[in-house]
């Protein structure tokens, strides 16, 4: 919010530089500007940022048409129909034409329709396992932050010893288990099966303590602030002051910390894939594309290029967008 009035002469023209009247502004004027026009003002003037928002706007029409663009464009529905034309005689898919931009893969499918089509599978896999994580470590961050003491010490000790686990080593082995059952991964009434709701478990289970500990220590920080106190000196209870006055206060950073964590659970199922440990192989995802594309790395340069450069392009978009936001919502920034 800016104001700009004149209190020595409220009544007349704003003085010039030389003491006499200065005409062409207004006298008296107040301007009064939104948080979000403020926000809006701010995160426009990073070019990077907005560029980074378009181009994740296209990505999730794509994740939401789920390769349809690409399968009208080309006329090629998944590629199935071009599996023995698309081959040579030693069985090594042909690489971009005019008719293929992408080229094919290893089973003579387009590769630009199963690229679009494992759009959708990263970008659901991505932001669903974020947005969970987000709500598991902001209830618990703000329980530890809030009420600190035994709260506080359980919490904070659960996030070191997750934080302490090899994320890797230990998600192969939970996905391996799953995935040699049928049953999937038994844990009392809840049943996990193998594929997308296992690997966002995996994601879910090892991103929570970052987001919590992040919130402990906003709401550590917010819980000393003079409102909450006034709040609380008012007889407010603590479910109150926690959703009127800390809650609303920690919406920016979450924000920010959000689109910073799902390009992690991007990388985390590519990685997972990548091993043949993510999602089914029938699913198209980047990370089963570059583990399908080890099979023809010396000879198919096209299958592993376009899906790293999808993985690639949407990790520096997320990256970017979460930096331009942060800038925006930083109410101490000096413009």
């Amino acid at each position: 919010m800016t104001a700009t009035t004149d209190l020595l002469n409220p009544g007349g023209a704003v003085a010039g530089p030389d003491g006499g009247p200065q005409t062409g502004e207004a006298v008296g004027t107040t301007k009064i500007r939104s948080g979000g026009r403020l926000f809006w003002e701010r995160f426009r003037e990073d070019k990077a940022a907005v560029a980074a928002a378009f181009v994740i706007f296209l990505l999730l029409l794509i994740a939401i048409d789920g390769g349809g663009v690409a399968s009208w464009i080309t006329g090629h529905a998944n590629g199935t129909s071009y599996q023995q034309t698309q081959l040579d005689s030693f069985g090594v898919p042909k690489g971009p034409d005019s008719k293929f931009v992408f080229g094919v893969d290893g089973e003579g499918r387009d590769l630009l329709v199963r690229t679009m089509n494992g759009a959708r599978t990263s970008l659901l896999v991505g932001v669903v396992a974020s947005i969970i994580s987000v709500l598991i470590g902001l209830v618990i961050g703000l329980a530890a932050g809030y009420f600190r003491g035994f709260a506080d010490t359980v919490f904070s000790r659960a996030g070191d010893v997750m934080l302490a686990i090899p994320q890797l080593l230990i998600s192969i082995g939970i996905v391996a288990a799953c995935s040699s059952s049928k049953q999937g991964c038994v844990i009392g009434p809840i049943s996990i099966q193998p594929g997308l709701s296992l690997v966002i478990a995996i994601i879910v289970l090892f991103t929570w303590p970052y987001i919590a500990r992040i919130v402990r220590g906003f709401t550590l920080s917010l819980r000393e602030k003079e409102f909450v106190e006034a709040s609380r000196s008012l007889g407010a209870s603590d479910v109150r002051i926690i959703f009127k006055e800390i809650l609303p206060n920690l919406l920016g950073p979450i924000i920010v910390y959000t689109t910073l964590l799902i390009p992690q659970s991007i990388l985390f199922e590519a990685a997972l894939s990548y091993l043949g440990l993510g999602v089914p192989p029938q699913t198209a995802s980047w990370g089963g594309l570059l583990n399908d594309a080890q099979r023809f790395y010396d000879v198919a340069w096209w299958l592993m290029l376009f899906p790293g450069l999808m993985l690639v392009i949407t990790t520096l978009a997320f990256n970017l967008l979460g930096d331009g936001l942060r800038d925006a919502l930083d109410v101490r920034a000096d413009r």
